[in-house]
């Protein structure tokens, strides 16, 4: 169920982007919903493959459910707080941690938040979210029966081609 509600909401988010961007060839110039639906696209299209990565089996993501939320929120809202800014930023505006606001937001925000959470996240849970003894020699099994399944169709094949 996971996987099937990450891969919709994945299709939906590209569907987004892609309408994002298409708005971009209007001739009489970019519509204003255009960069909203990349805000909220490209935010929930990162969360939907993240999610897909993590999925094992029927478990879901567990607890990952939380920090992938966070991430989400905080892209979307870091890419909606960037939009949403009033007027240019220009040689007087005030800085942010050295940067213009919209810079600030989307270096500080976007770029160095998730990267702050994300590997957290997954240290913390990496025991019980990677995969077990039994799942590797599950694909271990699976592995050594494929290789015999394409060495008999070799072998059948270059003995067709002998005949």
């Amino acid at each position: 169920m996971t996987r099937r509600l990450a891969l919709g909401a994945l299709f939906i988010a590209i569907t987004a982007i892609a309408i994002g961007y298409a708005g971009a060839f209007n001739k009489s110039g970019t519509p204003m919903w255009a960069p909203w639906l990349l805000a909220l696209g490209i935010p929930v299209a990162l969360g939907a493959i993240m999610i897909l990565g993590a999925a094992r089996g029927n478990r879901g993501i567990g607890a990952l459910t939380f920090p992938f939320a966070f991430v989400v929120l905080v892209l979307a809202a870091g890419f909606g707080a960037a939009l949403a800014l009033p007027g240019a930023d220009g040689p007087l505006s005030k800085l942010w941690l050295g940067l213009p606001a919209r810079a600030a937001i989307v270096i500080y925000g976007i770029g160095l938040l998730p990267i702050i959470i994300l590997p957290v996240a997954y240290a913390m849970t990496f025991e019980a979210m990677t995969l077990s003894n039994q799942d590797l020699e599950r694909v271990r099994a699976i592995g050594r029966a494929n290789a015999l399944l394409e060495r008999d169709a070799a072998t059948e094949s270059a003995a067709a081609s002998t005949e």
